[in-house]
């Protein structure tokens, strides 16, 4: 079907299957959604936003972009930063942002239900009232929603011990391409029942079906204590090297996160917090074993990092400074963005090759002549350089891809993956394309034929498309 048709008699049949107030048409509404985060990845203006309410609703979407050639992209509150949610030519960007219904907490099996535009901290605040914990906590937990969370495989600062999204998910409500509706997984503590399409759909960036709501496992609030140990280190090596060591002593902190100086200003200078200036980069590492098995971690923790060259090293006190340095932490991207346009890394390397890729990329910074804010999920080696381009300099954009590319050069040539956590979505896919090889790229795409046979559901996005001939 052609975008005019579409354009004219379909979105009149698309205000039939939802209320006229679900399905926004005008430039300014279609100019905001045709985007997530990642504005430097490409995307087209989309035919219409469809803002769904129910399973129901985003079934009969589905089915009606099924049957009429139609693309589809799910979206919940838009804070990708890889272009997984960008709309693509003759596309319907169908929303879940009103999904945002807690259904059920179970508190004496540990687990909650709930539909895919929950955000995550309110999730989290919810069931915190019935003494339960939802780990996974990404920085944009205030912002971001579980539906985009899953699509994504969300990591956060506390997943080094705990894990990431997907440990969490123990079944969800889904949509598949031909509007058909499937219940996945389980609510019981095990089950291997079949193969795992839960796990699956979780990381599937809205390729394979669309997540409408998610059964979570939890875990009890209590029964943490938590100390904080902050580091002031001379350079970013020498952060690493503290990671490093920590990491080899066997320690598994509850957070272990890096920021720099040039982070630490921006948060600064826009929040006024009297946050240090006149460090290179801090490490903030939290350890919440209870007792003297956890002060006895806390100590080795700070003895790692003043061996690695840690010029000041210290056990906080004052819960109010440990929370403003970790909340810092967490607004240093929408910080460094007040800057100029910002091309967010999320690679991931071991950990033990951490020091060598921080060096890696300041050594990138340097030859592409741009400026490049670190800021890491340091614990488990997933590092986010911040590549900044001052706004309408195209020739610092260009170096600034140039230097993108750089990092996911050096993170493969170490060992790593070239997503941790923020999915491939579309800027990434050259890199995966060089991590995985011809061939397992073929098995991804047999199972994108297999359950979406039109190719309707989010096209283009999480692996590389067959080259032309």
């Amino acid at each position: 079907m052609s975008s005019t048709i579409v354009e004219a008699d379909g979105i009149t049949a698309v205000s039939a299957i939802v209320r006229t107030d679900q399905v926004l048409t005008d430039a300014a509404a279609l100019a905001a959604y045709s985007h997530d985060d990642a504005e430097w990845a490409a995307y087209e203006r989309p035919l219409a936003v469809v803002l769904a309410e129910s399973t129901d609703d985003v079934s009969a979407m589905v089915s009606w972009c099924a049957a009429n050639g139609v693309a589809v992209v799910a979206r919940g509150s838009g804070t990708g930063l890889s272009g997984g949610a960008n709309a693509v030519a003759d596309s319907i960007v169908l929303s879940l942002e009103r999904m945002t219904a807690v259904l059920e907490i179970n508190a004496d099996e540990r687990y909650v239900v709930a539909q895919a535009g929950v955000i995550n901290d309110r999730l989290r605040a919810s069931v915190a009232e019935k003494g339960l914990w939802y780990p996974p906590d990404p920085a944009s937990s205030a912002i971001s929603t579980i539906g985009g969370n899953a699509a994504t495989n969300a990591g956060g600062i506390c997943c080094v011990k705990y894990g990431v999204t997907r440990d969490y998910v123990l079944g969800m409500t889904v949509v598949l391409a031909d509007g058909s509706v499937v219940q996945l997984g389980r609510r019981t503590a095990k089950g291997v029942a079949g193969y795992d399409l839960t796990a699956l759909m979780v990381g599937s960036e809205g390729t394979l079906g669309i997540i409408t709501e998610l059964t979570l496992k939890l875990l009890p609030l209590a029964g943490r204590d938590e100390r904080a140990i902050v580091g002031y280190f001379p350079s970013l090596r020498a952060a690493g090297v503290a990671v490093a060591a920590i990491a080899h002593a066997g320690i598994i902190p509850a957070a272990l996160e890096l920021i720099d100086r040039t982070c630490l200003r921006a948060v600064d200078d826009w929040q006024h917090w009297g946050l240090p200036r006149d460090v290179d980069t801090l490490l903030l590492a939290k350890i919440d074993d209870a007792g003297a098995s956890g002060d006895a971690l806390a100590d080795r923790v700070a003895e790692a990092m003043v061996a690695a060259g840690g010029v000041d090293v210290e056990r906080a006190s004052e819960q109010a400074e440990v929370d403003r340095l970790f909340l810092a932490r967490r607004l240093a991207y929408p910080a460094l963005e007040r800057l100029g346009p910002v091309l967010t890394e999320d690679v991931c390397v071991p950990r033990g090759a951490v020091p060598e890729m921080l060096s890696r990329i300041q050594s990138i910074a340097e030859a592409n002549d741009v400026v490049i804010a670190n800021i890491a999920h340091a614990g488990d080696g997933n590092l986010h350089p911040l590549i900044i381009a001052p706004e309408g300099d195209d020739a610092a954009k260009a170096r600034a891809k140039v230097a993108f590319d750089g990092i996911i050069a050096e993170c493969l040539a170490l060992g790593g993956t070239v997503t941790g956590e923020h999915g491939v979505g579309l800027l990434k896919l050259p890199g995966l394309a060089d991590e995985l090889g011809e061939r397992v790229i073929e098995l991804h795409r047999s199972v994108k034929q297999a359950l979406d046979p039109l190719n309707t559901l989010n096209p283009g996005k999480a692996f590389p498309a067959a080259s032309a001939g």
